[in-house]
């Protein structure tokens, strides 16, 4: 009984490092233009992580986001809200990438994020799942 109990603990431990364990650096990206005038950039969600998570674009110029989530167990999603600019995006991410279009009016730096959450802990974006939209003249 003695082993299980401490077994039990490590176990909850664990789970408590991993909740926990969140990717803070910034990583900045600058979406590519393709000869078809369409910025492309691709986004991977994670254990508490978008990467990359600063994203700078053009206004006015369309834009193709291939994001997906790395393998795991824990449900994510990618919410991009400022419809005053154009963008209004809420997808749950797959393991296989998914394409999100949408094209900036308004130039400004946009919050984006997972808002998941399990039962009484922290949502994912207060873990650190986030990241900005920059988009520039």
């Amino acid at each position: 009984m003695r082993g299980l109990t401490s077994l039990f603990v490590v176990a909850i431990l664990l789970l408590v490092f991993l909740v926990n364990n969140a990717r803070t650096e910034e990583k900045k990206v600058i979406a590519s233009m393709g000869a078809d005038g369409v910025q492309r950039v691709e986004v991977v969600g994670g254990s508490y992580f978008f990467d990359p998570n600063y994203i700078i674009v053009k206004v006015n110029v369309p834009v193709e986001m291939k994001i997906k989530k790395e393998s795991g167990m824990v449900p994510h999603n990618f919410i991009l809200k400022a419809p005053e600019a154009g963008m209004d995006v809420t997808v749950d991410l797959g393991k296989e990438s998914q394409t999100i279009r949408f094209t900036p009016t308004k130039v400004g730096e946009y919050p984006f994020y997972c808002d998941k959450k399990l039962l009484f802990f922290e949502s994912h974006r207060e873990k650190g799942m986030k990241g900005v939209l920059k988009v520039e003249e």
